[in-house]
Order: C-alpha cells, then sequence, then structure tokens
C-alpha cells in the first residue's frame, strides 16, 4: 500500500494495526475518526504531513499477519470474532474495574477526589456498552451473517430495522460517545498515571483501565472501519442485483 495524504486513517490502520500507536502518539483519533483523510487528520491536529508520511509508510510495508488475517475474515467470521474477543473482554473486565474503583473511592476518594468522577464515568459507560453490545448480538450482527448467507445462495430476508444504514448509524454515534467519555477518563487520570500514594490496587486498577482502553479503540476500529463499510457494501451490492 502506497502512503497518501488521500488515504484515510482507517484505511491505514486497516492495512496494519501498527500505525494505531503513531497516531495515538500524534493525538490523532483512529477509530472513531477514522473516516477523514489523512491530509484533514494532520491539519486538525495540526501535525506537518510530510514528516507523518514516511514514517505511516515504514510501518506499512512491515508485515503484520494480524491486520491481514482480519481483513481475510468473511464478514460472518468478523462477527464472530468481535464477539468472542472484544464483547467477551468488555464483559469479563466490567465487574473487576467496578469493583477496584469502589474500592480506591473508599481507601483513596478523599485525597483524590477525582476517582469519583472516573468511577462515575466508567459506570455509565459500562451500561452503555452492555446495551450497545446486545444491540449488536442480536440485531445487527445476524443480519450481516444473514447477508452473508444470501450472497452464498441463501435468502436472509428483511431486517425489522428496515435497512442497514440506520442501526449502523445508532453504532457509530454510540462509539464516538465512548470513545469521548474515556479520552476525558484518560484527562482526569493524567492518562492513568498513579500519584506517589498509590498502593498496589490503584496501580492494577489504572493499568487495566488503560488496557480496557485500548481494547476499546481496537473493537471500535474493526467495527467502523472494517465490518461495518463492508456491511454497507454488501447490503447495496445484494440490493442491486436483485
Amino acid at each position: 500500500m502506497e502512503i497518501s495524504k488521500k488515504l484515510t486513517v482507517g484505511e491505514v490502520v486497516k492495512e496494519n494495526y501498527k500505525t494505531a500507536q503513531i497516531f495515538d502518539r500524534n493525538n490523532i483519533d483512529f477509530c472513531c475518526g477514522g473516516g477523514i483523510t489523512l491530509e484533514k487528520a494532520c491539519e486538525k491536529a495540526n501535525i506537518d504531513i510530510a514528516t507523518l508520511l514516511p514514517e505511516l509508510e515504514a510501518v506499512v510495508l512491515a508485515n503484520d499477519p494480524d491486520s491481514k488475517y482480519i481483513s481475510s475474515m468473511q464478514l460472518n467470521e468478523l462477527c464472530d470474532y468481535i464477539e468472542k474477543r472484544h464483547h467477551s473482554y468488555v464483559n469479563d473486565n466490567i465487574p473487576f474495574l467496578s469493583e477496584k474503583l469502589n474500592k480506591l473511592c473508599s481507601v483513596h476518594g478523599e485525597n483524590h477526589p477525582e476517582l469519583f468522577k472516573v468511577r462515575e464515568m466508567f459506570e455509565t459507560a459500562a451500561g452503555n456498552l452492555a446495551a450497545h453490545m446486545q444491540k449488536e448480538e442480536l440485531d445487527l450482527f445476524p443480519y450481516i451473517r444473514k447477508l452473508v448467507k444470501f450472497k452464498n445462495g441463501g435468502n436472509p430476508g428483511l431486517p425489522e430495522f428496515g435497512g442497514i444504514d440506520a442501526p449502523i448509524q445508532d453504532m457509530l454515534n454510540e462509539h464516538q460517545a465512548e470513545g469521548e467519555r474515556f479520552f476525558e477518563i484518560a484527562a482526569l487520570t493524567s492518562n492513568y498515571t498513579c500519584p506517589p500514594d498509590a498502593c498496589n490496587t490503584y496501580r492494577i486498577t489504572y493499568q487495566t483501565l488503560n488496557d480496557f482502553e485500548q481494547d476499546l479503540h481496537r473493537h471500535i476500529h474493526l467495527e467502523n472501519n472494517i465490518l461495518f463499510l463492508k456491511a454497507l457494501a454488501l447490503e447495496k451490492e445484494i440490493i442491486s442485483k436483485n
């Protein structure tokens, strides 16, 4: 892939996920904001694109088997992967983080009142993500699987929500909201930097919160920049032929 300023951020990360580290370092949103061109992203972040392009080119030229594997998946396989890898991760880590944040507020809240806001925001995110994933698992992903079956000779029928555009737009809006929420959590915690009086629980909680945010970024990237775009294109292709 030749890196040019007209490529979108999402296209670059899709080619090699290791480029996400470069975008993070330059304050460029690669998951929720992956739909804009490199040129616009650099303008927005006040970054010299002439410096960024060679750095991205060098990383993209290196082999990234994980990105190639994911790009080669059928959409039904990608839905399965997202559920098993990322939905399971969210469900497994929410109870742990909720418990640890409650403990931190109880023990350290007096000296670090920002912990109460972090807990409040995380609990809001946890509830929203649970509802979001349920909608994907019960409605959107099953329909995407039906589209794949239709392409292979089956008949998925029409979805109750009347097409894929509206539910995908809902998912995009919800991704944006949670991405912004974790941006605020990161700011409140100085990018998950523990204070000098932090105990082991403090350090483990902040590290897990950081890991949770990084997993969410990749989760959103897989949906926004790969799954949703391919699903929209597949539905359009099927409609045009029928």
